[in-house]
C-alpha cells in the first residue's frame, strides 16, 4: 500500500519560538519611547500568548503600550520583521524531527513538505540540516518568492491543490501541521489531518478546527499513523 505524509515545516520540524520572541524584544525596544516603562514578557509568557492566538495589539498592551498608536505600530513592525533575516537564524530543528522523518522513510512512506515559507526562506534551511534527503524537489511545496500572500487559510489549500494534482496517487495520505491552515488545507481535499502541539497553536485553538487527531509532536503523529 502506497502511503504519503505531508508535513508542515515550521512547527512539526522547526522550532520558531526563539525567532518570534527575539522579534518581540526588538519591536518592544523600537516602539518604546524614551523613559517609557514597559513590561517585558518572559519567553514562556509570550509564547503561550501566541499559541493562544492573542492578538499583536493585545500583546503590545500587556507589554505596557496602552496608547493605541503604539499598539498599532508594534503590530505592524512585528509583522514586517518576523519573516526577515537575520531572525531566521534563531530557528532550531526540533529534536524529534529527524528521527520522525527517518522512521517514515524506513517505513517506505512518501514524504512531502508543505509550508508557507517562501522558497528563499526554505531552501537554505533544507541544505543546512540536510533535509533534502527526505524531500526531493518534486516533494517540496512552498511559496514562490514573488507570490503575493493573502492569508494562510487561503494560501495553503492552493499548495495542497497543486500537490494533489501533480503527485502520484497513493492509497493513504495525511497532513501533519500545527495550525488551522494545515487542517483546512487537508480537509478541503479530504486528506486526514493530524495537528501537533510542538508549534504555534495550543490544544484549545487546534481543537476548534476538528483535526482527525492531535499529537504532541511529529514523531508521536507518525507513531500513531503506524498503529492505524
Amino acid at each position: 500500500m502506497r502511503r504519503r505524509i505531508f508535513t508542515d515545516f515550521d512547527g512539526p520540524i522547526m522550532d520558531v519560538s526563539e525567532r518570534y520572541y527575539q522579534v518581540y524584544l526588538y519591536c518592544l525596544d523600537k516602539i518604546c519611547k524614551p523613559e517609557q516603562v514597559v513590561t517585558t514578557l518572559s519567553k514562556s509568557e509570550f509564547w503561550e500568548l501566541k499559541r493562544s492566538q492573542v492578538t499583536e495589539k493585545e500583546i503590545a498592551s500587556l507589554s505596557g503600550f496602552e496608547d493605541e498608536k503604539q499598539s498599532v505600530a508594534f503590530a505592524h513592525l512585528r509583522r514586517a520583521t518576523v519573516h526577515t533575516n537575520p531572525y531566521f537564524s534563531y530557528d532550531r530543528l526540533l529534536e524529534n524531527a529527524i528521527p520522525a522523518l527517518e522512521k517514515a522513510q524506513q517505513l517506505k512512506i512518501d514524504l512531502a513538505v508543505m509550508t508557507m515559507r517562501r522558497r528563499s526562506e526554505l531552501e537554505p534551511v533544507l541544505d543546512k540540516y540536510n533535509l533534502r534527503r527526505f524531500f526531493p524537489s518534486d516533494r517540496i511545496f512552498c511559496l514562490d518568492d514573488d507570490y503575493v500572500k493573502t492569508v494562510d487559510i487561503q494560501d495553503k489549500p492552493k499548495l495542497m491543490k497543486m500537490a494533489q494534482a501533480n503527485l502520484p496517487v497513493v492509497q493513504q495520505q495525511w497532513m501533519i501541521g500545527d495550525t488551522e491552515a494545515d487542517i483546512i488545507a487537508a480537509q478541503t481535499y479530504d486528506v486526514p489531518a493530524i495537528a501537533v502541539l510542538s508549534g504555534i497553536r495550543n490544544h484549545t485553538q487546534l481543537e476548534k478546527y476538528k483535526p482527525n487527531q492531535i499529537a504532541p509532536n511529529l514523531i508521536c503523529a507518525i507513531n500513531e499513523l503506524v498503529d492505524l
